[in-house]
């Protein structure tokens, strides 16, 4: 139990905080299809850092360079997502297009990166992340889940979820740009700017899929870092629209999605499965079949922003 609780929470977080990335861009009025390439390039730019820091032979604390490496995955991915933001506010493009035209050049800019300057297309991270407990995990089974072999994001990750969903939700600034998604004339037409909530919206949430990208290929792709994040950044946003755009549904639904996402990893490991005897692969099918399922029966249920993916046009009413 205690197995599949931490393999649950290790696909659970990156999908989660992801999530509550396309929350922040279309709650300020921007689709954001884009989360698959946000994700790709933070992480591989995260990855760039932590390779080169270990080519150079340099002694950092393991911890200490996670927690850089994040940082720098994140901004990444920010400064990345601009070229959505500006596709999106100035020049009034279409958003669909404008996210997926990025879901394609990300792959590119990795490859090309990583031929240019590494002369390989995968970068392979030092295995010197180590677990990070809080506790000590012979306390009991509960503490044992969360401080025995747990990475130094899981904590990360949920502090910053837990913040930016307060954040959100409570503050002037996090209404405005709520408000923006739903009504920009009117929140124009109090002295807010749209076009600025609009930016801030979109880059917090670019750097918090570059953030969940990092964490992704650190914890659960064996630290190699290519042009692919599995398909994680679609299913988060699967997972948003579960949630109803909403913190605590998004939370609820990337654990239950993490929850199906490990039961093909641990397949063979538990009794009752390996009994079954049928093939990971099998298990692997499961979390996508259940997003088209989950998506036709939240169709006519949805609380999307009324105004995301609308251009804001002063004077417009």
């Amino acid at each position: 139990m205690v197995l599949i609780i931490q393999k649950t929470l290790l696909y659970a977080i990156p999908l989660m905080i992801v999530a509550l990335g396309g929350v922040f861009s279309e709650r300020s009025g921007i689709i954001n299809l884009a989360l698959e390439g946000e994700m790709i390039f933070g992480a591989f730019m995260g990855a760039v850092v932590a390779y080169s820091i270990s080519v150079s032979g340099a002694t950092m604390d393991p911890q200490i360079m996670f927690i850089i490496c994040m940082l720098v995955a994140a901004a990444s991915a920010a400064v990345f997502s601009l070229l959505l933001s500006f596709s999106a506010i100035n020049l009034k493009a279409d958003q669909t297009i404008g996210g997926t035209a990025l879901n394609m050049l990300a792959p590119a800019l990795v490859n090309t990166m990583g031929l240019a300057f590494f002369s390989q297309e995968k970068l392979v991270m030092p295995s010197s992340f180590k677990s990070y407990a809080l506790v000590n995990p012979d306390v009991n089974a509960f503490f044992r889940i969360f401080a025995d072999k747990a990475y130094i994001s899981t904590y990360i990750v949920i502090v910053v979820f837990v913040l930016l969903s307060v954040w959100l939700y409570i503050t002037r600034t996090g209404m405005r740009m709520r408000s923006c998604g739903e009504n920009p004339q009117a929140a124009a037409s109090v002295g807010i700017n749209v076009f600025k909530m609009r930016y801030l919206g979109s880059t917090i949430s670019g750097a918090l899929a570059g953030l969940g990208g990092y964490v992704y290929i650190a914890t659960t792709a064996g630290g190699t870092a290519e042009s692919t994040v599995a398909g994680m950044g679609f299913l988060a946003l699967a997972i948003m629209i579960f949630g109803n755009w909403k913190p605590l549904g998004i939370a609820v639904g990337a654990l239950m999605f993490g929850f199906l996402k490990c039961v093909g990893a641990v397949s063979s490991q538990v009794e009752v499965l390996s009994k079954i005897g049928l093939p990971m692969y099998f298990y692997n099918i499961i979390p996508y079949f259940v997003v088209l399922v989950v998506l036709a029966l939240t169709a006519k249920k949805s609380g999307c922003p009324k105004a995301e993916g609308i251009p804001y046009e002063k004077g417009m009413r």
